[in-house]
């Protein structure tokens, strides 16, 4: 592998709006930031290799490694435009993935409307077979009506076929026989199998994850091929990875057969970013803040490390609710996503009230002021018109803002319909979406037991720092953190991330009924499968390994991680385990449950190439104004209204020079906001730290 200190590495993300590619030689960075081409994304990528590499002053070919994320997978299950697939399933249990569970994730709306299931019901097939809960087969399995489901499916043209079977995760012989006759019988067609791709149980989620990723599985595989083979036509040989949900690193070829674990890719890696940075700064509580073109993502980073989860939802179609998506049983960070990036659309709904988002402008065509063709008005024309934003240097200058586009579609569409003006519109439209950020934080921070009053945020993607200031003064947080490279921050996570892969399996155990050969055996098979896949990406370094016990009390409905050191992994005894869960269960709820058994659901084991080490900062204090740059007028919320701010360019910014707000430090690729009241102050390495005086 290349040495990460002296090898030229390239990280790509490519969002829904922006194509984010930086380029990493001896520990400098060189970024571009260029629109996403959607019909081929790979196009955008290409481009955005060719600026970075002329910033740096190197050729493509001298590039030793590329690691790449993107939100193409997402998107396509958003927008259901993967490939036409079909189930096949245990008889009786066809229609599990349309009627979900008994959850109402809006428990008093008498209109509630269920998100649709990825595949209709004519696209589902059953086959007679039975496997019990303790992975005994209790009906065998007929290949003579294998063949005929399968001579059925090869009938109706279908180009990908997902197979989930009942306790399959258990036992994947029948599953294993199916493929084989698919194999034999459509070679051309790819098949997924919800025993490899989520051997988890709760046949809702492991039956819609299995289908995810048979959805997108030729689409991912034929972008993987193609951007291949243009990276190899631009002379670079080097090996490319990505990254996946759960902030790792894995390689394109594991990228191709599982494309469901790439399905936050991108926010993942601005996550792995944050705890960087919270890493150097000794933060133990960071906010992520990550705000872009399309959406905006918000992690808590506690112990400089983002939290984790074994179930994402994906196309919330319900105010964001959770239940109200397609949940995917994958290894993921956690986190909370919603609508609301520079390209969120605003508009006036019947109650008269202003709504921003979920919908996006996208790069095609983007906010008004893109001049684009867009006519309806984005986050960007509201910050533009509030004078946040440069529009001759925005994007480092590639693209041209056009202020009075943006003023015409506020007028239009939000001033005219309220009776405000123009800047009153823009106000409420930042307004809206600020609020919307700041609530979403909120409801985050609650549901993990944390008051976001005690956290520093971490502001990066290209819009984050300019919302920053105002978010902050909602959540009532002292300070923020800008890093250097922030509009691209979620690419250079891509850099710092370790090669990684989680396994799991379900295996129920109680602890009244403690098997620790069993347990022993789990944790040896599952450290040995994901130290397997990292090694394929990465065979020189070290692999160090982290276990987990998914644990609940008899009768509850979910449970709660539980971390063990190797020693108590590879020794189990149930006194330790029942120990470990309700030290982690008294933290989280209070107290323990006296006179009831423990169950262990889900084991997992998550091996790893260390990670990168960080030197710590010592932050420096104010000590001397900056040098400034002109005045412009900049709207400030507090007094609604607008104040000279003084302009200063970042790259003038010297270690502990300090700009008091109002301000506005601006770069090539995004603008820090100073709001009235703060102070910033350049710190040893680049960041800008932003507090409240005093």
């Amino acid at each position: 592998m290349p040495d990460r200190k002296t090898a030229t590495r390239l990280g790509v993300d490519i969002g829904g709006t922006f194509t984010d590619v930086v380029l990493e030689r001896h520990g400098e960075m060189f970024s571009a930031k260029v629109l996403t081409t959607h019909s081929a994304p790979e196009d955008a990528i290409v481009e955005g290799i060719h600026l970075a590499c002329s910033r740096a002053g190197v050729t493509p070919a001298s590039i030793g490694q590329v690691i790449h994320g993107t939100t193409l997978a997402t998107n396509a299950l958003i927008e259901r435009r993967g490939a036409r697939t079909a189930l096949v399933t245990t008889r009786g249990f066809r229609d599990v993935i349309e009627m979900r569970t008994e959850s109402r994730f809006e428990q008093y709306d008498l209109n509630l409307v269920l998100p649709e299931p990825l595949l209709p019901r004519q696209m589902r097939f059953t086959v007679t077979e039975r496997i019990d809960a303790r992975g005994e087969v209790m009906v065998p399995l007929d290949r003579g009506e294998v063949e005929e489901v399968v001579d059925r499916i090869g009938e109706a043209g279908f180009e990908s076929v997902a197979v989930g079977l009942i306790h399959a995760y258990l036992n994947p012989s029948h599953e294993e026989a199916v493929r084989e006759v698919l194999y034999s019988k459509l070679p051309k067609a790819s098949v997924s199998i919800s025993s490899e791709v989520s051997p988890q149980m709760r046949e809702y989620e492991r039956f819609n994850t299995v289908v995810a990723n048979a959805y997108i599985k030729p689409m991912m595989a034929s972008y993987l091929g193609r951007l291949e083979r243009r990276l190899r036509a631009e002379g670079m040989n080097c090996r490319t990875f990505l990254i996946h949900s759960g902030g790792g690193i894995m390689s394109i070829e594991d990228g191709a057969a599982f494309p469901v674990r790439l399905v936050e890719s991108g926010p993942a890696g601005g996550a792995v970013f944050a705890a960087n940075i919270a890493a150097r700064y000794g933060l133990d509580k960071a906010l992520s803040c990550d705000m872009g073109g399309t959406t905006a993502k918000i992690c808590l980073i506690r112990n400089q490390a983002p939290g984790t989860s074994r179930v994402f939802e994906v196309a919330r179609t319900y105010r964001f609710k959770k239940g109200s998506g397609m949940p995917v049983s994958i290894p993921v960070i956690d986190m909370v996503e919603i609508g609301a990036g520079g390209g969120s659309l605003a508009r006036v709904d019947a109650m008269q009230q202003i709504r921003v988002g979920p919908e996006s402008a996208g790069s095609e065509p983007g906010p008004a002021c893109y001049g684009r063709g867009g006519n309806h008005p984005g986050v960007t024309d509201a910050d533009l018109v509030l004078g946040r934003l440069d529009p001759g240097n925005f994007a480092g200058g590639a693209i041209r803002l056009h202020p009075g586009l943006a003023d015409s579609a506020l007028e239009k569409h939000v001033g005219r319909k309220l009776k405000m003006d123009t800047v009153e519109a823009a106000f409420g439209v930042t307004e809206v979406v600020d609020e919307n950020m700041a609530n979403a934080a909120r409801v985050h921070a609650v549901e993990k037991g944390e008051d976001i009053g005690d956290y520093t945020m971490i502001a990066f993607g290209g819009a984050a720092p300019l919302h920053a200031g105002r978010l902050c003064e909602k959540l009532g947080i002292r300070s923020f953190v800008v890093p250097p490279g922030a509009s691209v921050g979620s690419a250079i996570g891509f850099l710092r991330a370790p090669f990684s892969f989680e396994a799991n399996r379900s295996v129920y155990m109680k602890l009244s009924e403690f098997d620790a050969g069993r347990a022993r055996k789990l944790f040896e098979g599952l450290r040995e499968e994901a130290t397997n896949f990292v090694r394929s990406c990465d065979r020189d370094s070290e692999i160090l390994s982290t276990f987990k016990a998914y644990m609940r009390y008899t009768g509850q409905g979910w449970e709660i991680p539980v971390v063990l050191t190797g020693g108590q992994a590879m020794n189990p005894d149930d006194g330790t385990f029942r120990a470990r869960f309700e030290d982690d269960y008294t933290r989280l709820f209070g107290r323990p449950v006296a006179g009831l058994d423990v169950e262990i659901t889900v084991w997992s084991v998550n091996a790893s190439t260390p990670p990168e080490p960080v030197d710590q900062i010592e932050t420096t204090p104010g000590e001397r104004a900056a040098k400034t740059d002109g005045e412009r007028m900049l709207f400030d919320p507090v007094s609604a209204s607008f104040v000279d701010a003084a302009v200063i360019h970042r790259e003038t910014l010297a270690t502990g020079q300090q700009a008091e707000g109002p301000a506005a430090v601006t770069e090539a690729e995004t603008t820090t906001v100073v709001p009235s009241g703060g102070i910033a102050v350049r710190q040893p390495d680049g960041c800008i730290v932003v507090s409240r005086k005093g």
